[in-house]
Order: C-alpha cells, then sequence, then structure tokens
C-alpha cells in the first residue's frame, strides 16, 4: 500500500512508529530500499496526481562537532552559548558531541542535554581514542553543508561563528580561526606553539598564524574525503589546500579556562614533529614515492661506487683488504641501496594499489564547465 498523497510525514532521528496505528506512521515496508539512516528529517510532499511522492531529505545548513573528554564543568554553559549563537545565526543546525572515553559524568549530561534539544547529537567512543579521532567521527557524522569543529572547554566562543560564516561568503572554503590574544601559559603553551606554527606553515606551504586553534570552517566538498591519522587534525587546511581550497583566517576570541583540566601540554611536541615528517613526505612524493627512496638509494650506491674504488686502489698500493674498513662500507652501502630501490617499488605499487583500488583519482575538480 503506498502513502495517500494528503499524507506528509516527518522521521525523527531513529524511526519510532507510533503504537496507535494513525495517519502519520512511516512504514518501513514502504521504504524498503532505503537505509534507515537516511530517513532523517524526511519529508513525502504529494504531487498533483496522488499516486506520486517526492522524497526530499532536508540536511542542516551548519554541523558544529566538539570532541569531549572529561568537561562537565563546562557543557551546560558550552551547549547555552552555541545555542544562543545558533539562534541568532537563524540557520539550521546541528550540534554534535563526541564524548571520547570521558570518566566523569561529561556523557550522562551529554544525553541530559540532548533530550532538551533536537539540534545535539551525542557520539560516545569506547575509549579514549585522542582528538583526531573524535573529530574524524564528529565529521563523519556531520550532515551540514558547513563543517565547524570547536573544542567544548568554553575557550573557543560560539559566537565568532558569525564571523567564519561571513569570511566564508567572501569566496573562501576555509575560515581558520587565530587566537591572536591567547590566553594560555607563556612558556609551556604559547612560545611552542608559535615556534610550531612557524615550521608547519613553511613545510606545508599554507601560512597560517595558529594551527592549533580547534574553531574553523569549513565546506563539506573539502573536507568531506579526509581521512585523519595520528595527530593530524590540525592539519586540516593543509590538506585542504592541497585539493584546491581558497584558504585564510581571522582573529577569533579566547577565553582562559575557568573549569576543568587541560589536556595538552608540551609533550605532544614531539608528536607534531613526526606528523610534520608525514606531511612533508605526503605532499612532495605521496604519488612518486620512488624519487625519495630512489634518492636515497642513489647516495647509497655512490658511496659504495667510492669506497670501492679507493679500496682497489689501496690495494695496487700495497695495502690488503683487511687491513681497511673500505671492502665492508662497500658491501654495506651497496645493500642498503638495494634495499631502498626495493622499498621504492614496492612504495610505488602500494599507491597504485591505493589510487586505482577505490578508482581515487591524484588531482582534485574544483568544477566543470561546457560538459552534460
Amino acid at each position: 500500500m503506498k502513502p495517500r498523497g494528503k499524507d506528509i510525514f516527518h522521521a525523527a532521528s531513529y524511526l519510532r512508529p507510533s503504537p496507535s496505528g494513525a495517519q502519520g506512521i512511516i512504514r518501513t515496508d514502504w521504504f524498503s530500499r532505503l537505509e534507515r539512516a537516511k530517513l532523517l528529517s524526511l519529508w513525502i510532499v504529494p504531487e498533483m496526481d496522488s499516486t506520486e511522492t517526492i522524497i526530499k531529505t532536508a540536511a542542516p545548513e551548519l554541523s558544529l562537532f566538539l570532541p569531549v573528554l572529561d568537561e562537565e564543568e563546562n557543557l551546560r554553559p558550552m551547549h547555552e552559548k552555541i545555542k544562543a549563537a545558533l539562534d541568532a545565526l537563524g540557520k539550521s543546525a546541528e550540534v554534535i558531541f563526541v564524548d571520547d572515553g570521558s570518566t566523569d559524568k561529561s556523557l550522562s549530561i551529554l544525553k541530559e542535554i540532548a533530550s532538551q534539544d533536537d539540534r545535539v547529537r551525542v557520539i560516545s567512543l569506547r575509549r579514549n581514542y585522542g582528538q583526531t579521532a573524535a573529530m574524524s567521527a564528529g565529521i563523519d557524522a556531520a550532515k551540514g553543508d558547513i563543517l565547524i569543529p570547536m573544542d567544548a572547554d568554553l575557550q573557543n566562543d560560539p559566537a565568532d561563528i558569525k564571523r567564519l560564516l561571513d569570511k566564508l561568503d567572501e569566496g573562501y572554503d576555509v575560515v581558520s580561526g587565530w587566537r591572536k590574544n591567547r590566553q594560555d601559559k607563556l612558556v609551556s603553551r604559547k612560545i611552542p606553539s608559535q615556534i610550531a606554527n612557524r615550521v608547519i606553515s613553511w613545510i606545508g606551504g599554507v601560512p597560517l598564524h595558529d594551527y592549533g586553534c580547534s574553531l574553523k570552517a569549513y565546506r563539506r566538498d573539502v573536507i568531506q574525503d579526509v581521512k585523519l591519522y595520528g595527530e593530524m587534525h590540525r592539519f586540516i587546511p593543509i590538506y585542504a589546500s592541497w585539493a584546491g581550497a581558497r584558504v585564510t583566517e581571522i582573529p577569533v576570541d579566547h577565553h582562559a579556562r575557568t573549569m576543568g583540566k587541560s589536556k595538552y601540554g608540551i609533550s605532544r611536541t614531539i608528536k607534531v614533529i613526526f606528523d610534520l615528517m608525514t606531511i612533508k613526505f605526503m605532499a612532495s612524493y605521496q604519488t612518486k614515492p620512488i624519487y625519495v627512496f630512489g634518492t636515497f638509494g642513489m647516495l647509497a650506491f655512490l658511496l659504495a661506487f667510492i669506497a670501492g674504488i679507493w679500496a682497489i686502489v689501496l690495494k695496487f698500493e700495497g695495502t690488503s683488504f683487511i687491513l681497511t674498513p673500505l671492502p665492508v662500507i662497500t658491501v654495506v652501502m651497496l645493500a642498503i641501496s638495494v634495499q631502498f630501490f626495493l622499498m621504492g617499488l614496492l612504495a610505488e605499487l602500494s599507491v597504485r594499489t591505493y589510487h586505482e583500488s577505490q578508482d581515487k583519482a591524484i588531482y582534485a575538480v574544483r568544477e566543470k564547465i561546457g560538459f552534460d
């Protein structure tokens, strides 16, 4: 049986059929070919012919997502600030809190907030995976056209969302927040951050003052295919720039932490260094790894060749091979050069498998003109 043309139905986050069986219930057998997850905000709008229907999925304009780790004191006031900011914007939005294995009452508070605000969704991870994984979960769950991550510790100000959106409207794809008047400790936080931002800007090729600021705004099409690992959430603007995104930044407000305990420290510096090495490699050699491995292989072969020639010359001068380390250096460096060449070939096979198995292009298209 098909729904009558006069019936208009609305599905909430999950299918909850009414026990009454009255008009307005969505029958799952009518939509057997649709995934239940796609029935979010679903309207059935009748055409002139009552036997035909149009199915329209309404996605929010904005998706905010906030990683949460033991922030029970901050969650309610943060939600109130977000609610006020979104009400002032007048745009449809969803707010996704990602609980990253909190051990305090954060999750129960989030459930309470979600029961009171239809815009709030909560994702609870099984354990503490780290900020990057929590942000990745938020990105995967977000449905909006504009994605806005931010911290849940009240240091980011939701009132700045409007300014981020205004900057996006100027034609940018990514707008990064810059905590110009940062309210953190000088030695342990601000100075290391300034040094790291300069190095990241130089290596990544995207000059930003504050990669560590979580408050940013992204258009969905430049972030939806980004896969994050390690501590690489701070490098999302670089990934987006590689895909051809227009990136800029604006100063945003930053407040001192008044409740809870900071989860960040200077120990993260070493992780950033390793991630920078990965970023540099991917920026320069992601689709041509043989170049970097082949270069090291050629250097090792050159050292082996020089050491071998030198050993032969000394031999003709009367110096036995066993009296000089040159023959050993020759053999070792020759073996290393062969290993580098083979690693380069294996890396090339891996890259081709990665792209071809997913039919993944090695380029990004902004728009096409004149195509059907």
